[in-house]
């Protein structure tokens, strides 16, 4: 089963400056972005995350976010998706880059979610 990469921010310079980061150290890890309100202002947007779900070619996806709001859209859009996603209350940094360079090798979600326990710092 592969494994995604779905990174929700508030500011779309942030999502994807974090992607092409990601993208250097696991180029075969499917990576999607949800930035930005539909308008493009600061903000997160349950159609934007819906559409990342969708782009994204995983079998499943790992979901990292910035701020508590994004947190709470994600959670919204995990119940209306058919798409297995978890959602990972990281550092949003650290977490994704993880998350994405254990995909890059090909580990199970089992041994991602073991490595990014201790990167967890939010509610």
């Amino acid at each position: 089963m592969s494994l995604g990469i779905t990174l929700v921010s508030h500011v779309p310079e942030i999502a994807s400056g974090l992607k092409k980061l990601l993208d250097q150290v696991a180029a075969d890890v499917p990576i999607t972005v949800a930035a930005g309100t539909n308008d493009g202002d600061i903000g997160t947007s349950m159609d934007k995350i819906m559409q990342a779900f969708a782009d994204n070619s995983a079998d499943e996806i790992l979901a990292f976010y910035d701020l508590g709001s994004a947190k709470m859209n994600l959670e919204m859009a995990l119940e209306m998706t058919v798409k297995p996603v978890h959602l990972y209350n990281t550092a949003f940094i650290e977490g994704a880059y993880t998350a994405a360079s254990l995909a890059q090798a090909g580990v199970t979600r089992t041994e991602v979610e073991a490595q990014l326990k201790p990167l967890v710092v939010k509610d």
